[in-house]
């Protein structure tokens, strides 16, 4: 074993071992936060999206690409105090939109008031500057944060730079009312994002380091919210944040200055800076406003030399800090320092970045003086493990970082990246950097302490392999330094690891003198468990093994057991810890390398060179799973895709399975998010009387050729028309011509995607011109009216002391947006600018009556019209039920899918009881069609209860025919039908239920039965009620016992209501 590998790490300490860092609202956020597993990056986003930054953010799609804008998103979904999110894609043109929200008398936004906050990249913000010279000035309730992650791809391995190169040519004429800030520490990024919220007098733009510090965890981050401070400039709020424009580091005396943008390398030079005689380094933090009298206060007077380190898409193009640092030092009447421009185009960035030390030895070369031997805190170690995307080893240097970061006395800082290129299924490298803790210390990134460089002469103190094929595939060995510990997770015996081993590899653990163990925690596991191969006991294993390796000579079972216990308690998964590390200590093995062996000049030949890794993906634990550079992949193969081909992959909300050959219209409803298909009706048929007061109808749908394909229990959201007589009677009313050619935002597309249609089309098929109207609709109109009268009658009902009016309107007398428009006739805005305020119809869905293996390319729908009148006498009718009330065979009708909780259990023999009232019957009509299918194919299925309620038997037995022959072949084995006004009493389908008590309990409590209700909300308690009464005559529990019992069949979807 080795021995003599130091530690900055107490065997006797104790740990803690906070949470994982998956975040899902505020509250686990704020948890990560204390336990410094979060990054700058996240909090950057936390503070960003609360609806107290910014009522808008805009994400577009290259800030997704580099992992950015995920959570934001997540987020949007899971609270209510976080900002609107829109997508959005990068185009020409890109920007526009942004600001046109904020230009006045063009925008809601601009006069309600909006801060609106955009994600993009530096190339994206290089295409977005041209429209940002239309924006209007900044007010303190009208203003645009950029909120830029520093990453961009480079080279033909789409290697993933900080590089600010795009964006150089574009500075030129971004407009003067912008502040951009720069930052590069995991402190500076959170405070310079939230000074982006505090300033009021200008808009702001933050480039901040996501490629390497950002991303980072293990930082003590707490994001505070920021608020508005009127009046505060750039410069004081950096003053009171504790940074200056311009950062001063290295010699005070230096004659030769290097003037350079906050970022990795700037990080990087303020560290070679420290320990170079004559040299000094200006970090640029506040790009705009430039502020050349703050420049030339700090430079010294010795300075003879200025040397301006440029960020520039290529050597002929000149960067704008050198005409910046070059005007402010220029004096006529004085010869001053020469001033000379370093023009570096993105390869270089990624050579610095790779191989720091010869960024070291460039800037060292400008005072002819020699490198220093290492820029590191000392007794930093560095730890490098190498895994599979997706493997449950994976987790291993995440919770090896957990066991550190508890510690006061250490700092321990962990960075994931992968490589999607290289690799079918990719290959992870996780970098931790393990230091004393000192607050003093110069901050380097993790990405420049360990760089994972080609070729690489060895800087990790500890590499861990966890996937036994890289060593025949990849160059990881190599970056372990000379005497360092290796381990590997693998399967292999000693031998075979010898016999796998590229004859390179053999010769470099020779010559750097690597110990080399193996250990392999699935046969360990296997072995103290008797046979169960826990992925948790195998990372535990591995846990043990690093610590045993990592500790050297301080490593003691007992050392090892109390460092673990904190972490995973004396028992994991019922295995006593100790039992485990004693199991791994035995399972430990230090390999001995022979010497390798000279191969022939043939054999030579043969051998295949092994791939670099290179930095090409960046992946998003969210709580749905990993999502790699914006997309939530199938695979880790389909990341190379998106890598290589990022155009083909449209929003998410926009994309077709690949295996679909019937791909979206995308002429059909393009304003509809959802996935639409045109069906045709054949078959609308009344099923009660004429004479009877509900109107009951069947409808059926021919889907072929449209890829319908639903599941059962599915419901089919309609998208239907309004009545077109009403809509011309409202067009000649508002004096709109219906033939005219008006064009439409597509919802959530913020304008970046129109569509053009008559006025007609639009009033009939997209705008619900005859639906209920929220409160906002009337504030939003009053706007227009010109009659003082109107304009405050509609701002009184659109606030909060007109609730009670808009209450009788919206539920008693029922108006619609029509209604309104002519009750205040003066409030008359434009045509497009109506149909913006009313917004679109929303699908109607309804549960599917019919299951697809029984009638093939048809989808079934059992609806009842909904009419009514109000107290004024004026008839009201359902928007979407009378739109398929009226439809005739051959009609064309756009539906979506809509999943539902109506589901059949797993087993075909588990009994089902099925109450449906009224309409409430059509899932259970898929139900019954697909068991008799299953007995048709001889399959046997378990026992069926059905109750059915209606008002009397003659007119609103629903199906009944159908239902007669189900009971007559045995699909149902008992049906209990309640006709509730057939009787001298009143009956209904509890009472029926309450006769079956007996048969329903015993299905409930032992046969694994499942109960759905579905229909109107009314009988919810009584069906509750009978049920438990069932529970507790069958099992002997109270009331009490009963409904927990119940509601535990909620969690298992064994008591499913779908109630409305």
């Amino acid at each position: 074993m080795p021995s003599g590998v130091s530690t900055p790490v107490s065997p006797t300490a104790t740990l803690s071992t906070p949470p994982s860092p998956k975040l899902n609202a505020k509250r686990d956020l704020q948890q990560a936060v204390k336990s410094a597993l979060i990054s700058a990056s996240t909090a950057v986003e936390f503070i960003a999206s609360r609806a107290s930054s910014s009522s808008s953010v805009f994400i577009y799609d290259v800030a997704e690409h580099i992992g950015f804008g995920t959570f934001t998103k997540e987020w949007a979904g899971s609270s209510d105090d976080v900002a609107s999110v829109v997508s959005l894609q990068t185009r020409a043109g890109t920007g526009l939109s942004l600001v046109g929200r904020l230009s006045q008398g063009t925008s809601k936004d601009a006069a309600n008031g909006a801060v609106l906050t955009a994600y993009t990249t530096p190339s994206g913000l290089a295409m977005m500057v041209q429209s940002l010279t239309y924006l209007p000035p900044s007010t303190p309730d009208s203003r645009l944060i950029i909120q830029v992650p520093a990453v961009t791809p480079v080279g033909e391995s789409f290697a993933l730079s900080p590089t600010l190169a795009p964006l150089t040519p574009a500075l030129a004429i971004l407009p003067d009312d912008f502040t951009v800030l720069l930052s590069a520490t995991p402190r500076e990024t959170v405070d310079f994002a939230a000074l982006a919220y505090k300033l009021t007098d200008s808009h702001v733009i933050h480039l901040f380091d996501h490629h390497g510090a950002a991303r980072e965890s293990g930082h003590t981050i707490a994001p505070a919210l920021p608020s508005q401070e009127p009046g505060l400039t750039a410069k004081d709020g950096l003053k009171k944040a504790g940074y200056d424009a311009f950062e001063y580091a290295g010699d005070k005396d230096a004659s030769t200055v290097v003037v350079i943008l906050n970022g990795p390398l700037a990080l990087t030079a303020k560290a070679v800076a420290a320990k170079t005689a004559g040299l000094a380094i200006v970090v640029v933090k506040m790009l705009r406003p430039w502020d050349e009298e703050a420049l030339r206060e700090v430079l010294p007077l010795a300075a003879r030399n200025i040397h301006v380190f440029d960020d520039v898409p290529a050597e002929t193009t000149q960067g704008s800090l050198y005409m910046d640092v070059f005007s402010s030092v220029l004096d006529p009447l004085s010869p001053g320092p020469n001033v000379r421009s370093h023009r570096i185009v993105p390869t270089r960035t990624q050579e610095f970045l790779d191989i720091p030390l010869l960024f070291t030895s460039y800037l060292c070369g400008l005072v002819s003086t020699a490198a220093p031997a290492s820029i590191d805190v000392p007794n930093t170690k560095k730890v490098l493990f190498f895994s599979t995307p997706g493997s449950p080893l994976a987790s291993l240097a995440r919770s090896v970082e957990q066991t550190f970061v508890s510690f006061n006395s250490i700092s321990s800082r962990l960075l994931r990246g992968h490589d999607v290129c290289s690799k079918p299924g990719g290959l992870t490298a996780d970098r931790l950097v393990l230091a004393p803790k000192d607050e003093n210390a110069a901050f380097l990134p993790a990405s420049v302490t360990l760089p994972l460089t080609p070729d690489s002469k060895g800087e990790a103190n500890f590499v861990a392999v966890l996937d036994q094929g890289l060593l025949k595939s990849h160059e990881i060995i190599a970056h372990a330094a000379p005497g360092s510990p290796v381990l590997i997770s693998t399967t292999w015996s000693a031998a075979e690891l010898l016999s796998s081993l590229p004859p390179s590899v053999v010769a470099l653990i020779h010559e750097r003198d690597l110990h080399v163990c193996i250990v392999n925690p699935l046969s360990l596991v296997e072995e103290v468990t008797g046979g169960d191969a826990s992925e948790a006991l195998q990372v535990v294993v591995l846990q043990a093994a690093f610590l045993r390796l990592y500790l050297g000579l301080a490593a003691r079972e007992e050392a090892v057991f109390k460092l673990l216990r904190k972490a995973v308690g004396d028992t994991v998964q019922g295995v006593p810890l100790q039992q485990v590390i004693s199991a791994t200590w035995d399972g430990l093995v230090e390999v001995e390398i022979p010497a390798p062996q000279e191969l022939s000049a043939e054999d030579a030949t043969e051998v295949k060179p092994l791939k670099h890794f290179t930095f090409n993906a960046i992946s998003v634990e969210t709580s749905e799973g990993e999502v790699v550079n914006g997309a939530r992949l199938g695979s880790w193969h389909d990341a190379a895709k998106h890598i290589i081909f990022p155009s083909a992959f449209t929003p998410q909300d926009a994309q077709v399975p690949s295996d679909d050959e019937y791909a979206q219209n995308p002429s059909l409803r393009p304003e509809v998010p959802e996935r639409t298909y045109l069906v045709t009706c054949t078959v609308n048929r009344r099923l009660t009387p004429l004479d009877y007061d509900r109107n009951v109808f069947h409808i059926e749908f021919d889907t072929r050729g449209t890829g319908l394909k639903y599941e059962i229990g599915e419901a089919l959201g309609v998208h239907g028309w309004n009545d077109a007589d009403e809509v011309l009677d409202f067009c000649r009313w508002y004096g709109a011509d219906p033939n005219k050619l008006i064009t439409i935002a597509v919802p959530n597309t913020d304008g970046t995607r129109m569509h053009t249609r008559t006025v007609f089309q639009a009033l009939q098929q997209q705008i619900d011109l005859f639906g209920k109207p929220g409160k906002t609709f009337y504030t939003e109109l009053a706007e227009y009216a010109t009659n003082k009268a109107d304009q405050y009658s509609l701002r009184f009902i659109g606030s909060p002391e007109g609730s009670a009016t808009f209450k009788k309107l919206n539920e008693k007398d029922t108006v619609t947006f029509a209604d309104i428009m002519r009750r205040y006739e003066t409030a008359r805005p434009g045509i497009e600018v109506l149909c913006e305020l009313i917004g679109d119809i929303k699908p109607r869905h309804y549960s599917i009556a019919s299951a697809q293996a029984v009638v093939g390319d048809q989808v079934d729908l059992l609806v009842v019209s909904v009419d009514w009148v109000t107290p004024s006498g004026t008839p009201r009718y359902g928007q979407c039920t009378r739109y398929l009330a009226d439809l005739k065979p051959g009609q064309k009708v756009t539906v979506s899918l809509r999943p539902s909780v109506m589901k059949l259990p797993p087993d075909n023999m588990q009994p089902i009881v099925m109450a449906g009232l009224g309409t409430g019957a059509a899932p259970f009509r898929a139900f019954l069609q697909y068991r008799a299918w299953l007995k048709s194919q001889s399959i046997p299925v378990g026992p069926t209860y059905y109750y059915f309620g209606s008002r009397h038997r003659s007119q609103e037995y629903l199906y009944g025919e159908e239902l007669e022959a189900f009971i007559d072949d045995g699909i149902i084995t008992k049906a209990g039908l309640a006709f509730s006004r057939d009787g001298p009493r009143k009956v209904y389908i509890q009472h029926k239920m309450k006769e079956d008590a007996d048969v329903l309990a015993k299905m409930l409590w032992e046969e694994q039965g499942a109960f759905y209700l579905c229909g109107p909300t009314w009988p919810v308690p009584d069906v509750y009620e009978a049920l438990v009464e069932a529970l507790m005559r069958h099992t002997g529990q109270d009331a009490t016992q009963a409904g927990v019992f119940l509601e535990g069949l909620k969690e298992e979807e064994r008591y499913v209501l779908e109630v409305y």
